[in-house]
């Protein structure tokens, strides 16, 4: 007994060392003349009023307060008092600053404790250690382990998310921690706080980078959508959108049979890579080595299928793989799995077929989706392609249109169709009695595809065709369910001038053809077919195109095109050397030439137009927009265009709505920089 005390005793006065925190302990009591403390170093006893001056530190000037608080850290043992007075402070801050101010707390901590202990209870987790070291202690061997155990179970040494300050510094220490998905967990707590949103979704991100190992399982990763500017982590997302081309390029590797599509994309992958890990000093700590961790597993994955890297030879002019105007067919076809999915669920899955209406403006690959859906619909479903341009003025009426539109029955389910006489003198009986047929012979069903559909009312203006042309259109197509229409065109049926359409208001499912995303781009860029395609692209011309495209398909197929084309020219018609590789140079050389925007010329020409039609002001608006890349208010854009509200609202959800411009942020925008840019030189 007398032993124990005499230990304890000794345990006191050799580690507490409560002679040193006694004499210093007048000193404390007051601030000397240069405002410093004389600060005992080697004790662990909270010293009186430290707490209190800490936390005015901290409340005064957060960033100075914890310079001093990492210097109490670092040069004594007052660890107990920085953290009472660092979760006091922040159960103080406004819910606006909270995510801001613990990641500055996470910035550059001397002891992450610090970080953890601002979600964990220090109290219990100081009891949970005591139990634990006592029970290990040599002297009390005899005493059950099982004790000691479930004394431990009753203390909670875990992070908490029961307020939002624990649950905002629980997410930066298990980022540290490398725990992404527990990260999560917390960041969970705060997605509704300025920055919680980013760093919700920068946790997301991370957790689906850590999963990944094996080329396969990068390929297969769904990258979350990256937040919007201001950002919280500016540093850290610029490496994710590395990672993110990273993901982008080994899908390249895994899908393209291209042997040198194949061997650029695992380059720039590696590259990418290099380039992280050489840059990683210069990430916030507190997601850094997972960065790391995640960039060095992918690099070794990677390397370990480098052996199909080879040189590439070029020795004679390139086949120029890009179709600029024309549809893209077959292999070229790139994409649109999105809008080919839904397509096959209302006509492949379904029980009956659905009429549907593709919408978007010029070039934007309304043709080529319909083209190459007949290949994905099986043997069931069948399509006819009507391009209604073919009819010109029409001058034979109605009967004309029906002609057109048997023909392109005939060819698709091999049935021949009605003399020309019978449809010009009864075109509805004759049209009638040939569906019949047709619809007798089918196995499945037919879609009855109409491109450029607005042609149709135009020739109702022009009295061609009667005003119930459609009405009685839908009428022969509802007495079977093995028949439905494909509208496509610039608008939905609803956004018509007249109500010509209006029999399939209730009938027809509205889907919208938009740009295509920056993974798809990259593809039809740096891996444009099934054939080896021997030019490669750096990383930043990838992105340089996609932001000045925005992804729209005839963009980047006429930047590719060009893009080809002068290296030819360069390379085999003037006979000089240079790298297989586009730059960002080479983009800005293309798009400089004027004879660019000549030959995109039906593209800018056709959304200009669109601009006329529909809600007034849609051009001046355009106009007033296009000397501001960065966009303008909705206040600046009243004063400037003169439009009153309702004007001005009506004409800019036209023009979103025909993905002309976007509002971010409160600024309204040209989504497509080349046609901002083009407008400038009107």
């Amino acid at each position: 007994m007398a032993g124990g005390v005499a230990v304890g005793v000794a345990f006191g006065v050799a580690v507490l060392r409560p002679e040193t925190w006694l004499i210093g302990l007048p000193l404390n009591l007051r601030t000397i003349q240069n405002s410093s403390w004389l600060l005992p170093r080697i004790t662990l006893l909270p010293l009186p009023s430290l707490v209190w001056r800490l936390e005015n530190w901290l409340q005064n000037d957060w960033e100075t307060g914890l310079h001093n608080t990492n210097q109490l850290l670092a040069y004594t043992l007052q660890f107990i008092p920085v953290v009472q007075a660092v979760n006091r402070v922040l159960a103080k801050i406004p819910s606006e600053q909270l995510i801001w101010t613990v990641s500055r707390l996470a910035a550059n901590p001397f002891d992450w404790s610090a970080v953890r202990f601002a979600s964990a209870s220090l109290e219990e987790t100081l009891k949970s250690t005591f139990i634990k070291d006592f029970f290990s202690f040599p002297w009390f061997f005899f005493l059950p382990r099982s004790w000691g155990e479930g004394l431990q179970a009753r203390f909670n040494t875990d992070t908490r998310l029961d307020t939002p300050a624990r649950a905002a510094a629980a997410g930066f220490w298990h980022l540290h921690e490398k725990e992404p998905a527990r990260a999560i967990e917390a960041f969970t707590i705060v997605r509704s706080l300025l920055y919680g949103e980013e760093m919700f979704t920068l946790a997301q991100t991370l957790a689906a980078f850590e999963k990944a190992e094996k080329p396969a399982s990068i390929a297969a990763i769904q990258v979350p959508p990256f937040p919007q500017e201001p950002l919280l982590r500016p540093i850290t997302w610029k490496v994710l959108a590395s990672l993110r081309r990273v993901v982008e390029d080994v899908q390249f590797v895994n899908r393209s049979v291209s042997r040198s599509a194949r061997s650029f994309a695992l380059n720039r992958a590696l590259g990418e890579l290099t380039n992280i890990l050489n840059q990683a000093h210069t990430l916030p700590q507190a997601e850094q080595g997972l960065i790391i961790d995640i960039a060095e597993t992918w690099k070794e994955s990677l390397l370990q299928i480098a052996g199909e890297v080879g040189e590439i030879s070029i020795t004679k002019p390139v086949v120029n793989p890009y179709v600029v105007g024309d549809p893209v067919q077959g292999h070229l076809f790139v994409g649109r799995e999105d809008i080919i999915r839904q397509l096959e669920e209302l006509w492949v899955i379904g029980n009956q077929l659905q009429s549907i209406v593709l919408y978007g403006h010029r070039r934007m690959g309304k043709t080529s989706i319909l083209l190459n859906t007949a290949n994905c619909l099986g043997s069931q479903i069948q399509l006819a392609y009507v391009n209604l341009l073919l009819l010109g003025d029409s001058r034979q009426g109605v009967g004309e249109v029906l002609m057109l539109i048997c023909d392109e029955i005939s060819q698709t389910v091999k049935l021949p169709p009605p003399a020309d006489a019978d449809l010009l003198n009864l075109p509805y009986p004759t049209f009638k009695r040939y569906l019949k047929q047709v619809e007798a012979q089918l196995d499945g069903g037919l879609i009855i595809a109409l491109d450029e559909f607005e042609k149709i009312e135009d020739l109702i203006e022009a009295k061609k065709i009667p005003i119930d042309f459609m009405g009685s259109l839908r009428g022969l197509v509802q007495m079977s369910s093995k028949i439905a229409f494909a509208f496509a065109g610039l608008h939905t049926l609803e956004e018509m001038t007249a109500d010509y359409f209006q029999p399939f208001f209730a009938s027809v499912i509205p889907i919208h053809v938009g740009f295509q995303e920056r993974a798809a781009t990259r593809q039809i860029l740096a891996n444009p077919g099934n054939e080896d395609f021997p030019l490669d692209y750096i990383p930043e011309a990838l992105d340089e195109i996609y932001a000045l495209t925005h992804g729209q398909p005839y963009l980047v197929q006429l930047l590719g095109f060009q893009l080809v084309r002068g290296y030819n020219d360069f390379v085999f018609e003037q006979g000089r050397s240079r790298d297989p590789v586009f730059t960002i140079e080479d983009v800005e050389a293309v798009i400089n030439d004027p004879e660019f925007f000549k030959r995109g010329r039906y593209y800018f020409d056709g959304v200009w137009g669109q601009a006329a039609r529909g809600a007034e002001g849609q051009q001046a608006i355009v106009q007033v927009l296009a000397p501001h890349p960065e966009g303008l208010s909705l206040d600046a854009l009243a004063e400037s265009t003169g439009m009153n509200d309702h004007d001005l609202q009506e004409a800019l959800n036209t023009l979103k709505r025909h993905d002309v411009v976007e509002e971010t942020q409160g600024s309204w925008r040209i989504m497509v920089e080349l046609f901002r840019r083009w407008v400038l030189q009107q």
